[in-house]
Order: C-alpha cells, then structure tokens, then sequence
C-alpha cells in the first residue's frame, strides 16, 4: 500500500501542475471517478478536445465551439442534459450523441478508461 500511497503523491503532484488544482482535489478527482487526473491534458489533445473547447492546463485548448470548461466540476449539468456525476461524465465523454443526438459534440471513440482519466481531470477544475 505504501507504493500505491506514493504513485498516488506522484500522480496528485503531476495533475496540480496542469491544472493548477490542489492536490487534494485531485485525490477527489481520482476516487470519484477511478482515473488518473494528470494523464487527462494528454488525453484530451489526443482526442481533439482543444479543437472545441477552452480547457485550462491544455496547451493549445483555446476553441470556441464548445463550452469553456474551466469550472466544470461545478456545474449542475453536463451538456446542458445530465447531472453532474462521474458515471455521467464518463458516458458524456465516451457518447455525447447517445445521450443527446442533437449535441455539436463528436464521438471520439474516447476508450472506457481514457474517459475515466478525461473526466478525473475535469473534476479538478473547480
């Protein structure tokens, strides 16, 4: 467990450098949603995300297309549809159309897990 509790430091540590969150709500973001908040600034260029969306601690995410999401982890909705909750955020980011067939927001063929590292950085941005 001790190796576990010090890859965790590491990874809190990476994530606050992004984000600029603090490490205790990136231990949050973790639990919450089983990712791995400091993987997610990667994730989301892979998969395009900056095209659309201002996004802080995402070099090159300055789109404006989609909504900024500097604060998301506060909002009451995603996409304007569905409460704010992990399993609701994973699903938002895997399937946007499945949950809004009208959404502008692409299906990026975001993997289950990569989705789960996406939104655990989402929700260090307060």
């Amino acid at each position: 467990t001790l190796i576990v509790e010090l890859a965790l430091v590491g990874l809190v540590a990476l994530a606050n450098g992004c984000s600029g969150a603090s490490e205790a709500d990136a231990r949050e973001a973790a639990a919450l949603t089983g990712g791995d908040p400091s993987r997610g600034p990667d994730l989301m260029r892979k998969y395009g995300c900056q095209s659309c969306h201002t996004i802080p601690g995402v070099v090159g995410a300055n789109g404006l297309v989609g909504p900024p999401l500097a604060g998301i982890a506060s909002r009451s909705y995603i996409g304007g549809v569905l409460p704010n909750a992990p399993d609701n955020m994973v699903r938002w980011i895997r399937d946007p159309k499945g949950v809004d067939a009208k959404t502008a927001m692409p299906n990026t063929g975001v993997t289950p897990s990569d989705a789960r590292h996406i939104a655990a950085y989402l929700y260090t941005l307060k």
